[in-house]
């Protein structure tokens, strides 16, 4: 199944409508995602994997690979480096995004297939699907919902699932 989310703000998790929050930059077509730029890459992005933040809660139900956060994981967003838009450990030596966020948004991610396989350098990092800040704040270019939609979604999602970020009018 793939689960839709638009530059205007919803996101459908499979007949339900739920707002959402995506990049400052909008939408624009993946080949012109650049790092750094707040835009969020159309496409149609498979779900790899959940994360979680044990201390705020217990693993979601979902058939998805699941797996803990810890303190020390982040996630490399230095194009140059071999790790980029990979897992890395804290204190990592290039630029790397913290997981275990004080803000809390990343208590519950999921990781999507965005410039994955290999990365190509500068073309985007740490796209995910994540909590949304309480007034559904824009995100850095990832899609962000409040936590009772995305455990919503995680119970219904299989393997296989994608999540498709559109602009507005489908583009």
């Amino acid at each position: 199944m793939i689960y839709v989310a638009t530059a205007d703000g919803w996101l459908d998790i499979g007949g339900t409508r739920v707002r959402c929050a995506v990049g400052p930059g909008g939408v624009v077509p993946a080949a012109d995602k650049r790092e750094g730029d707040g835009a969020s890459p159309a496409g149609v992005w498979p779900m790899r994997r959940v994360l979680y933040r044990p201390d705020q809660g217990l693993a979601p139900s979902t058939a998805l690979p699941l797996a803990a956060i810890a303190e020390d994981d982040g996630w490399c967003d230095a194009p140059d480096d071999p790790a980029y838009n990979r897992p890395v450990k804290l204190p990592y030596p290039a630029s790397a995004e913290r997981m275990w966020r004080d803000d809390r948004l990343y208590d519950l991610v999921v990781i999507l297939g965005h410039n994955d396989d290999p990365p190509a350098a500068g073309l985007g990092s740490a796209i995910f699907l994540h909590l949304a800040k309480p007034d559904y704040a824009p995100t850095h270019g990832c899609v962000a919902v409040a936590r009772e939609d995305l455990e919503a979604l995680l119970a219904k999602v299989q393997p296989g699932d994608a999540v498709e970020i559109r602009g507005v009018g489908g583009a």
